[in-house]
């Protein structure tokens, strides 16, 4: 088997597991999207094009109450300012890659295909690995996730109304991004970024434009980056006391 396709199925292999939250998911969007009166042939070109589950969500109410485009956009793009920070996370790591890859892993990026990759790169870096085919790691778990996306709104589009609202099937959500943040907090400075992100996020439910979740983003990150300064100054001052 040739590296490449080997790399394709083993990111898609990482994204297995958080599937399980992925699928209720796009079936709640499905059922929301139908209820809002948007046609089913719109709410799926929107998950094939769109694919970002929570702009989705937050679109969907706003499209059916027939707010404005202009506000749509904006509050969807606030929303999703947190891939701007993947980005800038992955850049380093796909820097040798050409214009196509880079649009392509770009328009696949997802909260779970960000966690699984960066955590392979962040293996390797420390294995000292070369990743010369590791971008078709993140291919497979970015595309593996946009089918299944696809598959589960068309299921919560044509039978998710047979589905009892007790299952509470949006509850897996959260448990999604649990298990995608956990097996990140391996130091000091993860846990305080963490820790003051969801903070902020509770107290800053209320603000308009899901402002609050850009906020936690930025303190969390602020938060982190104080404590591994902090953590770095006192390896510093040990190394250097007699």
């Amino acid at each position: 088997m040739s590296p490449a396709r080997t790399e394709l199925l083993a990111g898609a292999r990482a994204v297995g597991p958080l599937l399980l939250g992925v699928v209720p998911f796009g079936l709640i969007y499905g059922v929301l999207a139908r209820g809002a009166g948007i046609a089913a042939t719109a709410a799926q070109a929107m998950s094939a094009v769109v694919f970002a589950g929570s702009a989705q969500f937050v679109a969907v109410p706003l499209l059916g109450g027939g707010a404005p485009g202009t506000i749509v956009l904006l509050t969807t793009l606030v929303l999703n300012l947190r891939h701007v920070l993947y980005s800038a996370s992955m850049a380093p790591h796909l820097q040798p890659l050409g214009p196509a890859w880079k649009r392509l892993l770009a328009f696949l990026l997802t909260d779970e295909a960000y966690a699984v990759t960066i955590l392979r790169y962040q293996r390797d870096r420390a294995e000292a690995r070369a990743a010369t085919s590791t971008h078709w790691y993140a291919l497979g778990a970015g595309l593996t996730l946009w089918v299944v996306w696809q598959a589960s709104t068309a299921a919560g589009l044509y039978l998710g109304a047979q589905v009892p609202p007790s299952w509470s099937l949006e509850f897996t959500l959260a448990l999604t991004f649990i298990a995608l943040v956990v097996p990140m907090l391996s130091d000091a400075a993860g846990v305080t970024a963490a820790v003051t992100a969801g903070a902020v996020a509770v107290l800053g439910l209320g603000l308009p434009l899901k402002l609050g979740l850009v906020a936690a983003a930025l303190s969390g990150i602020a938060a982190g980056m104080m404590a591994e300064a902090r953590v770095s100054g006192r390896a510093a001052s040990r190394s250097i006391t007699p």
